[in-house]
Formats: structure tokens, C-alpha cells, sequence
């Protein structure tokens, strides 16, 4: 094969390796996750957690991310990921880490949206000519029916892929290089896309563009999502 112009880092994370959290190993995260959550400085009222849907997990540079959200009894989502040391035997301390944010930008007053996504800034990749590519952890779930495996396209190029898991996928895929941006793609068994988002509001590229939006959101901090991509990119997955 020739010597390809796309130079960019294309399914740098190890796939799914563990069934969904559940049972004690649920209860871990849970405790990791809240304990995030009550770092939050808002004035807000976010009020109580209720049940937290966690995500499949995904290995980059030995760290595992296990992405989560849950409503709260606010009506505010809460999202984020619990991150551990992927080498660390049983015996060792698997050094924990966590981010939560929260948004009020929920799937149900969001009518157009195909994909209720997250994603968060995770790590930066530098590549050639001084360019920079951001690593993000994306998490979602389909808000249609038929899907069974969710692909990132970086400019039309495809860079990660995740089958669903009980609806839910997580993608680990560099964004917004060399002026692409990620898209979220969902396909059927047929492989026929049925469902496909941006990580960036529609509304910031009109009136700002990528770049703008991008540096608005402030790239690698949480997840909060808009239809498009951004560093906060909290669609609300996981009602």
C-alpha cells in the first residue's frame, strides 16, 4: 500500500474488554463517581443521583475509562468517567481517578438529536508540523432503534468503532485536526448507517465555527454535548 496522508492515530484503543459494571465492582465506581460529582462548583441545585448506566470500557495508553451518567432528582444530568491503572495487578492499587460535570441539555428537549452523546478530553497527540490532535472519550446511546455498532469518522475517516453493549457504546478517537472534526456514526447488522452526529452544535459552527467552538468549550475538559463535538460535549447519554 502507499504511504497514506491521513497520518493520524486510527483505533488506538483496546476494545471492550469486561461485561457492564454490576454487582460490587458497580458499587466501586458508583462511590468513585459520586465523589467526583461532589467536587461540582455550581450554584446550582443539582440534588440526588439516582441509578448510574455505566458505559463499556476502553483502554488507551494503560488506563482503562468507564464512562457514566445519571439523572439527578433536579431534573440535571450528571455525567463523566471512572479511570484506573490497566496494569495494576488485584493486589495493587489500581490508583482511581475520576471526572463528573452536569448539564440540563437533555435528549427529551432535544427532539432532532439521533445520538445522546458525551465525550470528554482525555489526552493530546501531537503530530507533524507542530499539529495537535485532541483524544476523546465518547459515550452515547442511540435514540432509534436498529443499530448495532457505532463508528468516530475523523474527516470521513474512520478512527475507532464499538459495538453496542445493551444500547450503549464508548469510542476512544482523535478530534479536531487539522481542521477536521469527529463525527458519530451508527450502522446496521446490513452495515447501513442509520443514525450520524457531530460532536459540535450546529449553532456554534454557523456563528463561530469549529475552531471557535472548540475554543469556547475549551477542549479536554468535560463532555457536554450539542449535536456537534466539543471538549463538554453532554448530550445526556444515559437516561
Amino acid at each position: 500500500m502507499p504511504p497514506t496522508d491521513r497520518f493520524v492515530p486510527s483505533f488506538a484503543a483496546e476494545p471492550q474488554q469486561d461485561v457492564l459494571p454490576s454487582g460490587p465492582w458497580a458499587y466501586t465506581l458508583r462511590e468513585q463517581f459520586l465523589a467526583a460529582a461532589a467536587l461540582i462548583d455550581t450554584d446550582e441545585d443539582l440534588g440526588e443521583a439516582g441509578e448510574i448506566r455505566f458505559f463499556p470500557d476502553r483502554t488507551y495508553c494503560d488506563r482503562t475509562y468507564i464512562p457514566a451518567s445519571t439523572r439527578t432528582n433536579t431534573g440535571f444530568e450528571l455525567f463523566g468517567f471512572v479511570s484506573f491503572d490497566a496494569t495494576a495487578a488485584d493486589d495493587e492499587d489500581p490508583d482511581f481517578g475520576a471526572e463528573v460535570d452536569f448539564t440540563g441539555d437533555v435528549a427529551e428537549n432535544n427532539p432532532d438529536w439521533t445520538l445522546d452523546l458525551n465525550s470528554w478530553t482525555i489526552a493530546t497527540w501531537r503530530g507533524e508540523q507542530g499539529e495537535r490532535a485532541e483524544i476523546s472519550l465518547i459515550w452515547g446511546v442511540p435514540l432509534g432503534t436498529g443499530g448495532v455498532i457505532a463508528t468516530a469518522e475523523l474527516g470521513n475517516l474512520a478512527v475507532d468503532q464499538c459495538p453496542l453493549d445493551s444500547e450503549r457504546f464508548t469510542l476512544i478517537a482523535p478530534d479536531s485536526y487539522r481542521d477536521e472534526y469527529l463525527d458519530v456514526k451508527l450502522w446496521d447488522a446490513r452495515g447501513q448507517q442509520v443514525a450520524s452526529e457531530s460532536l459540535y452544535d450546529d449553532e456554534d459552527e454557523d456563528e463561530d465555527g469549529p475552531d471557535d467552538a472548540a475554543e469556547d468549550e475549551a477542549p479536554g475538559d468535560n463532555g457536554e454535548r450539542s449535536t456537534d463535538a466539543g471538549e463538554t460535549d453532554d448530550r445526556g447519554a444515559g437516561e
